[in-house]
């Protein structure tokens, strides 16, 4: 039995902390297109987003999944423990209390993120053996719903009728395009996990589509989120559409690499490839859009 100090070890392991940085692109993406940026608040939605909500979000899930092979970010978990629950609702209360001091709404926001990522995990619901309702879980909230909620913090908007909670078509488009990027990248995390998945009563929106439909899937959402980033930039700065396709030709190149080696054989549908295929994507999205913050 694992002493009381390696329980909190692997606890914390199980947090993930650098997958979280995986999802910043929406996060950063937000804070490009703020006509002004207060540095306070955008240090504060980032802790409670990236520090606090998405690893308490992984290990909540990792508690329940009892994962035994590799999961996203953590080639080799170790056993999970009473203490990584107690961690989760550790972090989920620090959020909600720390987005207490931007706003009370925005903390409603935020709880309403964390009940969805519960829910999505929590056994007697367990919105993730669904696979197109757990798909629309991650599709909505990992991308438009953290986009408004950003861009919510960040410009202070309060809740009323007259501006759709400041739903305007300057906010949809960029909405859309943070979800259907995530839509893209969901199903290929879920990949090598087919056979595991399956053996925890989870039955995943890739494992519905099959290896080469996952790829054909991913493709389309790509191709979506692209066409939604070209109407939202062609309103703003078309140049910045430009630069975009420029940079993220190493993620498409990296894609279809990835998918002739598991057209071929199904054998190259795993960690280490699905783990090149999150970086590669994460690192140039972050670099893009890190860019469009200090320009």
């Amino acid at each position: 039995m694992a002493s009381n100090k390696q329980e909190w070890i692997d606890a914390i392991k199980h947090l993930r902390l650098h997958f979280s940085l995986l999802l910043m692109p929406v996060f950063l993406f937000a804070v490009s297109q703020l006509p002004e940026i207060d540095y306070r608040i955008i240090s504060l939605t980032f802790i409670i987003l990236h520090v606090l909500v998405y690893p308490a979000s992984n290990i909540f899930n990792s508690y329940y999944d009892r994962d035994e092979g590799s999961v996203g970010g953590l080639r080799c978990p170790p056993p999970p423990n009473n203490k990584m629950l107690w961690l989760a609702n550790i972090l989920d209360a620090s959020a909600i209390l720390l987005s207490l001091s931007i706003h009370q709404s925005f903390s409603i926001l935020v709880s309403s993120y964390i009940l969805a990522s519960r829910l999505y995990s929590y056994p007697p619901i367990r919105l993730k053996k669904y696979p197109i309702i757990g798909f629309f879980v991650i599709f909505i909230f990992q991308g438009a719903f953290t986009f408004y909620l950003t861009r919510y913090s960040l410009l202070h908007w309060h809740v009323n009728a007259t501006n759709l909670y400041g739903l305007q078509v300057n906010t949809i488009l960029p909405m859309l395009s943070s979800s259907f990027q995530i839509g893209a990248i969901y199903p290929l995390t879920q990949i090598y996990q087919h056979k595991s998945d399956l053996a925890d009563g989870v039955t995943t929106l890739s494992y519905k589509l099959g290896y080469r439909g996952t790829f054909i899937f991913a493709g389309i959402m790509f191709g979506i989120a692209t066409l939604f980033y070209f109407l939202y930039f062609s309103a703003t700065d078309i140049n910045d559409f430009y630069i975009f396709t420029v940079v993220q030709m190493p993620i498409i190149g990296y894609f279809v690499y990835w998918a002739s080696k598991v057209w071929k054989d199904t054998q190259y549908a795993d960690y280490k490839h699905t783990m090149y295929m999150n970086v590669i994507a994460a690192v140039i999205l972050n670099l893009f859009f890190l860019y469009l913050v200090l320009t």
